[in-house]
């Protein structure tokens, strides 16, 4: 196991416990370092460890019995993956796939559940986050139903942004067509409308975020929010 440093740790989520809370959470942590294309959980498969990303994100995806997929959820920094764990269910309901190579903590399930036994801190703090990830899945299914592709794009890229820590990003027209549940040409469309206004640069599935604060403003609303929400819930402490 790799010794993890007991200060602040890289990841929001954990950050945001007491300092002593924290402490005593990453005794059970290891380093790790998490690979593009790494799957952490099947659909029904048992969940056997939590991850807390530092720069690396997981990318939830819902399986249709059809072959179609849809992104529900996607895990950077900001967060951990492994939420069923709190509600007392072992099993994942998503299929976990790893978006952004990077460095994350990991804890085995079952050290996890006797540290949240144990830790009232944790416990509340995790109950937020709970609530903040029901809103974004709600904003998720609004924001699928309703707004337009290319609003969508644009906020689909801000968060991916938020966690690869980075302006310089690899997607295909492939893969965000699956992220978004829309057609390769939609997207297309989409990308070429944005690169048209100088938001971004698309070549070759190399996107490059050129105008941080335009994209904000071609993305939906949803975008604002979920972070409203992260900010006033978890690092501001309010509540909802």
């Amino acid at each position: 196991m790799v010794l993890v440093d007991f200060g602040l740790a890289g990841n929001r989520l954990l950050d945001s416990l007491p300092r002593q809370e924290r402490a005593h959470l990453l005794t059970g942590c290891e380093a790790v370092d998490l690979v593009f294309g790494e799957v952490l959980a099947e659909p029904g498969g048992r969940i056997s460890h939590v991850y807390f990303p530092l720069n690396s994100f997981i990318s939830q995806i819902a399986n249709l019995s059809d072959g179609d997929r849809l992104e529900v959820a996607m895990v950077g920094s900001e967060g951990m993956f492994g939420m069923p764990l709190i509600l007392g269910v072992e099993e994942s309901p998503l299929h976990a796939l790893v978006q952004g190579a990077g460095p994350a903590l990991r804890i085995p399930a079952a050290v996890f559940g006797r540290h949240l036994a144990r830790s009232p801190a944790l416990q509340t703090l995790l109950k937020r986050y709970f609530y903040v990830l029901m809103h974004q899945l709600s904003r998720m299914a609004v924001c699928t139903h309703f707004h337009q592709v290319e609003a969508r794009l644009a906020r689909w890229l801000l968060m991916t942004q938020d966690r690869a820590h980075s302006d310089q990003l690899h997607l295909t027209h492939e893969f965000l067509a699956m992220m978004l549940g829309v057609r390769r040409a939609g997207i297309t469309l989409a990308a070429k409308a944005l690169q048209k206004r100088r938001l971004i640069r698309y070549h070759r599935g190399d996107i490059t975020v050129l105008d941080r604060a335009g994209l904000i403003e071609a993305s939906c609303g949803c975008y604002a929010s979920d972070r409203r929400i992260y900010r006033q819930v978890i690092i501001e402490g309010e509540a909802p």
